[in-house]
This record gives C-alpha cells, sequence and structure tokens, in this order.
C-alpha cells in the first residue's frame, strides 16, 4: 500500500519561494496520478496540481499557473512542488495525493474524492 509523506513546509514573506516534497512508498510515483491540494482554515480543500506521469500531463490551479511547478525525481521517488513568488493566499496546509488510476478525463485531477491515498500534510504560511 503507497504511502506518502510531505515535507518542506515554513514560514515565509510574500514574494519568497518554497519547495514540497512528497516522498513515496510502497508504490512507484510514475505509476500513478499524483496532486497536490490545500486547505486553508474555514475552506475547502482545493486542487493546486497534478501529473498523470504514465503519459505525461500537468495541470495547474489558474491561482498557482506560472508561480507553481510541480515535478518527480525517479530515483527518490519523490514528487515535489516547486511554488515561487508567494502571496498571503497561498497559506494553508498543503497535501499530497495519489491514485492508481490513469484519469483519461483530465478533469478528474481536480477533485480531493478521486485520489484513495493522501499525506499528512505540511503548513505554509506567508506573511505579508
Amino acid at each position: 500500500q503507497v504511502q506518502l509523506v510531505e515535507s518542506g513546509g515554513g514560514l515565509v514573506q510574500a514574494g519568497d519561494s518554497l519547495r514540497l516534497s512528497c516522498a513515496v512508498s510502497g508504490g512507484t510515483f510514475s505509476r500513478y496520478t499524483m496532486g497536490w491540494f490545500r486547505q486553508a482554515p474555514g475552506k475547502e480543500r482545493e486542487f493546486v496540481a497534478a501529473s498523470r506521469w504514465s503519459g505525461g500531463g500537468t495541470y495547474y490551479a489558474d491561482s498557482v499557473k506560472g508561480r507553481f511547478t510541480i515535478s518527480g525525481d525517479n530515483a527518490k521517488n519523490t514528487v515535489y512542488l516547486q511554488m515561487n513568488s508567494l502571496k498571503p493566499e497561498d497559506t494553508a496546509v498543503y497535501y499530497c495525493a495519489a491514485d492508481r488510476e490513469y484519469f483519461s478525463d483530465t478533469n478528474r485531477v481536480r477533485f480531493p474524492y478521486e485520489y484513495d491515498t493522501w499525506g499528512q500534510g505540511t503548513q505554509v504560511t506567508v506573511s505579508s
């Protein structure tokens, strides 16, 4: 059974960068659809980025497009979320998610209920 462990969160100032890591065990991330989601206090969990490694394709929320990048390291079996030009509204707990299914309908990557495995989350706080 695949397990996900996020790390790399922290407190930064607006305009700074952070790189989140999602270490994958019990499976190879390149065989999964991998996603990043975030949840701010009092708000629903929202889509940030996703990748269908088999066959390609990366997807981003409009709010992070051009600032965030999802990538993976096969040797480390780790998925990353590089976050640049951070804004206070990016403050949230960030979660890594995985699903064994290759989502042929790309819209499905944006919905939390489509993923069957989640990490514990890592806090990102951006001060103004």
